[in-house]
């Protein structure tokens, strides 16, 4: 019997703040087992609790741009002054294996993930019911003043405006349900038929001569 193989996904998942996305792609990595997620490379300094290698890699932000100039980041962004990006290697080493990987990153990282790995990106967007949804839950967090909210708002417009780039795209009005259609989008993917290795053996296999 031929062993049944295949390459592992980055499932890309990808909101505006409040939208869903950390909710839905924690859901994910808690029910399948295949499942794991990128540790990021971040300048900033831990926070009370963060461990090296296992929340972030921490570096400083001569070494970050050093790996980016180097090719060793799949995708990376500077933001307010501190650098973020996904290691290649352990990303390419775990899809070999196939083991899948999620990622919960902005349109902006989709587009350099998609572009550094075409035929491994399967991306997902995450839309409110509407903006009212949106702001109510954005305040319903009550960690943010309304001055943050209001940027929150219009950066979720900016992020909105790129879901057409997306292979699929949901509308979590409901989370149970959202959950469910996102985990049908990466057990769709799993099954592609590229993905899969050793099918042409296998289907020869099936031959009676």
């Amino acid at each position: 019997m031929t062993q049944q193989t295949r390459r592992g996904v980055c499932l890309v998942i990808s909101a505006p703040s409040g939208a869903g996305k950390s909710t839905i792609a924690n859901a994910l990595r808690a029910s399948e087992p295949s499942l794991s997620h990128s540790i990021s490379v971040t300048t900033r300094s831990p926070r009370p609790g963060e461990v090296e290698g296992v929340h972030y890699h921490f570096r400083d932000m001569e070494t970050f741009r050093g790996m980016a100039q180097n090719g060793e980041l799949l995708e990376w962004a500077e933001v307010f002054g501190r650098g973020y990006g996904t290691p290649r290697a352990p990303v390419e080493a775990a899809l070999e294996a196939g083991q899948d990987m999620v990622f919960d990153i902005d349109w902006q990282g989709h587009r350099l993930l998609r572009e550094a790995m075409p035929d491994d990106v399967v991306s997902l967007f995450v839309l409110p019911p509407s903006l009212e949804e949106l702001e109510r839950r954005l305040h319903k967090r009550a960690s943010d003043d309304p001055s943050e909210i209001a940027k929150r708002m219009k950066a979720a417009l900016d992020e909105i405006s790129h879901w057409s780039e997306f292979d699929h795209t949901i509308i979590n009005s409901d989370l149970d349900k959202a959950i469910s259609q996102a985990r049908s989008v990466l057990t769709a993917a799993k099954l592609s038929t590229r993905r899969q290795r050793n099918l042409t053996q296998m289907v020869a296999s099936f031959s009676r001569d």
